[in-house]
Order: structure tokens, then sequence, then C-alpha cells
């Protein structure tokens, strides 16, 4: 039986629990770690003659969790860990008798995983975990797109913007960064489907990465006006399309019309549909702190956008499985 130290005995004996222990409780409890592992390992690099033996995938795939829910940088993390009792327990590491994985490591295994797309077979594997416990129930998609912000600056060694990032204009102001288009489950609110573009790019030529076929009604906002009638998706004859109203149109209405109380009525329970897909990047960017990039170019952005929807659909799927 492992001795307890006096830090860790000093730790558990607290009163307060932190909102970060909570998180990395409620990870450790939801992630399907065994199904995960089992993605990675085939392409995790085996022991050799010379040198050490590489880390389990467990824990590199634990300290990678980390890195994405608290919205850490390598060097970061590996700081982490040895500054929270929290991190440690979750991550496995005994500093009386090991290091922790250093910065190195986990970048090396961060680009592993860009490398094999294997956080998009992660996020996959994730939702047939949720399937099977009934949280999928493929009877209408909420599509929408959030911009993601990049660093507009040009004071760096190139002297230029990244080239993959583009700007685009929202109402009266203009973002720079790109987007991640995402399909949700309406009722549940858990992601099945996502892309990730340039903030130039409207929302609609995404769509049809979003939607599984099998939908019998799709929600959108304005952005998506028209859809029904592109001709990638004419195939979706038996879809009822459920499509905002512009703002414009409405406010075209006369006040005095016996129209505009009815229509306000019908956009404000269009908007309650349409929240579902609100919460995925609520935690996405407010729980996770994923509201700027942190690399370059689409690819590496994309591959945490999964890891990102996935660890959220899990944190979004605990109040409907603790009511099971």
């Amino acid at each position: 039986m492992k001795q307890v130290s006096f830090s860790e005995a000093e730790f558990f004996g607290k009163k307060r629990v932190t909102r970060r222990e909570r998180l990395l409780a409620e990870m450790d409890h939801r992630v399907p770690w065994p199904l995960l592992v089992a993605e990675i390992e085939p392409f995790y690099p085996t022991s050799g003659r010379r040198g050490r033996p590489p880390i389990g995938v467990e824990r590199m795939l634990r300290m990678y969790v980390i890195q994405q829910v608290l919205g850490l940088s390598d060097e970061s993390t590996e700081d982490a860990i040895y500054d929270s009792q929290s991190v440690r327990g979750f991550v496995g590491v005994d500093l009386s008798c090991e290091t922790a994985p250093d910065a190195t490591t986990l970048l090396k295994f961060r680009r592993l995983l860009e490398e094999h797309g294997l956080t998009k077979r992660m996020f996959e594997v994730i939702n047939a975990y949720l399937a099977e416990q009934g949280l999928f129930l493929r009877q209408g998609t909420v599509v929408d797109a959030t911009l993601i912000a990049a660093a507009p600056s040009t004071k760096n060694k190139e002297r230029s913007r990244d080239p993959d990032m583009k700007q685009t204009k929202k109402g009266n102001q203009w973002y720079f960064g790109m987007k991640a288009h995402v399909g949700a489950d309406a009722t549940t609110g858990l992601v099945h489907s996502a892309a990730v573009s340039a903030a130039s790019e409207a929302d609609i030529t995404h769509l049809h990465e979003l939607l599984r076929g099998d939908e019998s009604m799709v929600i959108a906002d304005a952005g998506y006006t028209g859809a029904e009638s592109r001709e990638d998706l004419t195939h979706l004859d038996q879809v009822t399309w459920c499509v905002a109203m512009k703002r414009g149109r409405l406010k075209a209405i006369p006040e005095w019309s016996s129209w505009r109380p009815m229509m306000e009525a019908l956009e404000t329970a269009k908007a309650s549909l349409r929240a579902a897909v609100e919460h995925v990047f609520h935690v996405m960017k407010c729980r996770f702190g994923y509201k700027k990039v942190r690399y370059k170019g689409l690819a590496k952005n994309e591959a945490q956008v999964f890891s990102l929807l996935g660890l959220g659909n899990l944190v979004l799927a605990a109040r409907w499985l603790s009511a099971t």
C-alpha cells in the first residue's frame, strides 16, 4: 500500500473543493479511457533497444486532456503537474518516486495525434460511446458556427499574419481568425459533426458536412437562408427546414400588421430551438478557455477543435446521464 505524503494528506484534508477539482473529477469519471487508448496505441511508438522507454499512452492522454480542458500551453501543462496536487492526481504522477513528463514529450504526443488525425477519431469514439447510452436521438440537427479569433498582429519575424486565417465582418465589427462549424443533436445539444474553415467562408458552404442524412428537421439561423435549394442538399427531400428569418425582413413588417406578433412569436420559438447548440460553444470558450487559437494553420487548430468538442460533449452529457 502506497504511503501518503504530507502534502497529499494536507490536500485530502482540506474542506473546500475547487472548480478545477470538480472539472477534473468529472473528466476522470466521464472519459472512456480504454476506448481512446485503444485508438492511439497502434500509432504510439514502442520501446527500442536504446533510450528511455516511452511513457504510457494513458498517462500522455491524461496530460493532453489536462492541456485542453485547462487551456494550457505545453510548458504550462508541465508546470501545472508540479504545482497542483489535483492535476498530479489526474495524470497519475507521484513526485516522490518519478518526474512528470516534460513539455517536449507532450509536444511530440500532440503532433502524433495531429499527424494521424487521431483527435477526430477520439471525437467519433466519444460520440459512439454516448450513442450507446441513447444520447443521440437522430430526430433533428441544429447547425451553427462560431468565430475563433487569431492574432492579427504583424509584429513578428515574418511580419505577416497566419495565411490560413481570414477576416470577416459580423454586424459592424471586423474579426480575424477561423470558424468552427458544428451540427448538434436538437434534443441533447451534443455535437455529432464538425468542420473548420477560415472566418471569411460563409456558414452555408459547410452545411453538407454537418448533417447526418437521416434528420427529420434542420434548425439554423439566418446565415443558412436558402439551404433547401442548394444542389448539394437536394437529396434531403424529407427534411423540414427551420431557418430563422433575416432581421431586415422581420423589421420590414409594419407594426400595425396582425402578422407582426405572430412572426415575432415564431422567431422566438425558432431561437429557443437553436439555443441547444450554444451550450457546447459555452463549454468550449468559457469552461475550456478556447477563445483564441493557439497554433498557426487550420490543420493544427482543427485537431484541437475536435478534441474540445469531444470533451465538451462529455461535459454536456453529464446532466443527461445523471438523470438516467
